[in-house]
């Protein structure tokens, strides 16, 4: 029984893994995330707790200078805020 517990834990570990290969990856056209960074800066954070490529933007989550969190989008070619709303 034991040996079986053992095979689905090490089945389901593969099939995260296998899925973390297929994870949004920034283009070779984007704003590197660094610029990302500064542009939500810019818009107001003042601390930056995730940011990751999603789709064909930047998305993070952070707080702002009112003390609330936040999510927003910064386009990943323009470098536009395209999103910023409270989470």
């Amino acid at each position: 029984m034991h040996l079986k517990s053992l095979s689905a834990a090490a089945l389901s570990a593969a099939l995260l893994a296998s899925g973390a290969a297929y994870a949004d990856q920034p283009g070779a056209d984007w704003i590197p995330i660094e610029e990302a960074i500064s542009t939500a800066k810019n818009a107001g954070y003042t601390q930056i707790h995730s940011i990751e490529a999603d789709d064909q933007s930047w998305e993070g989550k952070g707080l702002k200078q009112d003390g609330k969190r936040y999510e927003f989008k910064i386009d990943g070619k323009t470098g536009q805020v395209t999103l910023d709303k409270e989470d």
